[in-house]
């Protein structure tokens, strides 16, 4: 007979695969591939991966209302890179669209 072990969830078997993809990218492509996953689908749709720059990850958004709002997330999102990525980002910094400065080492959108 077979034996029955224990069904792991979804969302576990998930996540070991997206970490798995992203540890074979380059720093600041992963967390522009992970940026969606982290923040979600609507904001992911309104803001823009800049760049990453010794462990700072640089996010144009729309306007000055939306920077207001989504620095309030901030370490809900490190917390989220941490947990797909390990330490990669330490810091998350909302630039208004037109205004962001890419860093040395771009990320690609």
């Amino acid at each position: 007979m077979l034996e029955s072990k224990p069904m792991e969830p979804i969302r576990t078997g998930l996540r070991r695969v997206m970490h798995d993809v992203l540890a074979a990218q380059p720093p600041e492509e992963a967390v522009a591939l992970a940026w969606p996953l982290v923040c979600g689908k609507d904001v992911a749709a309104r803001t823009r991966v800049v760049s990453l720059a010794e462990g700072t990850l640089t996010v144009e958004v729309p306007d000055a209302a939306w920077r207001a709002q989504l620095a309030a997330f901030r370490s809900q999102y490190v917390k989220g890179y941490a947990e797909l990525m390990g330490p990669v980002v330490r810091e998350v910094r909302f630039e208004l669209k037109g205004r962001a400065v890419p860093g040395p080492r771009n990320a690609r959108s």
